[in-house]
């Protein structure tokens, strides 16, 4: 057993149960829907079909990272049983809980000083910020150590590839991320931006495809292009969608189809709370190791 703790947020949209067999352990965000507040806890306290269904029929809803005081009282019970912490946060691109996860550190710094806590930005997001945990457990798993992991982490994590699409532009819309005319121009001319995430972990739309066919097969093009040893891939990959299976078991079967020395079958995840009140339904996301992300 490893002398220190490997750590997330809940926004890796990883099962719980898949955690749970890697020995991850995750501190929740928080959401809330018409005004009433949930953790963020992997689909426990209200499953993901419940949750865009009611965001279908327009519920509102909030998000709130991980404060200072919750990682301190997350953090303090490994470190009492003597363990060491490697806590990786949700892109510092899209949220500032890593400021909080730093105050925490240096608070516990003083009241712990023979334990090590390390910090480290995933500049990653959901199931990709999920891939690049379970290559951690991995190599936990082979015996690196805390230090090691937390250097190959920053070294790696820009390596990890995040491609999304929608094909519901109404919540980009509510949530001022494209303007009205924009949306309502794309809606009627059946227009599936894709995104992806670049070198500071901000969601970035590079390609205004037109029609869900064309841009399932457009996300699997880019997989062609950016993956490690092209077509000879064979490293793991992951897809997490909200509310729309159908579209992401499209994808994993082109990848499946195309990339034949992959390891193992594409893993399909939901997009958890925290992500999915941003995103709305009708979004996928593809996730591969590949070459340093730009731009």
């Amino acid at each position: 057993m490893s002398d220190f703790v490997l750590s997330c947020c809940s926004t890796v949209d990883l099962s719980m149960e898949h955690l749970k067999s890697r020995d991850i352990h995750y501190i929740c965000f928080h959401y809330s829907l018409n005004g009433q507040s949930y953790p963020d806890d992997l689909g426990q306290t209200i499953p993901f079909d419940r949750f865009y269904q009611a965001m279908a029929d327009g519920a509102e809803t909030k998000t709130s990272q991980v404060n200072a005081e919750e990682y301190v009282a997350y953090f303090t019970p490994f470190l009492e049983a003597g363990k060491d912490i490697l806590h990786v946060t949700l892109s510092s691109g899209i949220s500032g809980t890593i400021n909080s996860a730093h105050v925490a550190q240096q608070e516990l710094a003083e009241k712990f000083p023979e334990r090590k806590i390390f910090i480290v930005d995933s500049l990653g997001a959901s199931s990709g910020y999920g891939l690049l945990m379970d290559k951690l457990a991995d190599l936990r798993d082979e015996g690196m150590g805390v230090e090691a992991l937390a250097q190959w982490a920053e070294e790696n994590r820009l390596n990890v590839h995040h491609w999304f699409f929608s094909t519901d532009l109404s919540f980009y819309v509510k949530g001022g991320r494209i303007s009205k005319a924009s949306g309502w121009f794309g809606t009627l001319l059946n227009i599936c931006p894709l995104l992806n995430m670049d070198n500071q972990g901000r969601l970035v739309p590079r390609f205004k495809i037109r029609g869900k066919n064309a841009v399932i097969r457009e996300i699997e093009k880019k997989m062609e292009e950016f993956a490690q040893n092209g077509k000879n891939y064979d490293g793991k990959c992951y897809i997490s969608q909200s509310a729309c299976y159908e579209d992401a078991r499209a994808v994993a079967d082109l990848v499946e189809q195309n990339f034949p020395h992959l390891n193992g079958k594409v893993e399909i995840n939901s997009i958890g709370t925290t992500i999915g009140s941003h995103t709305g339904p009708g979004t996928v996301a593809l996730f591969f190791w590949g070459s340093k992300r730009g731009n």
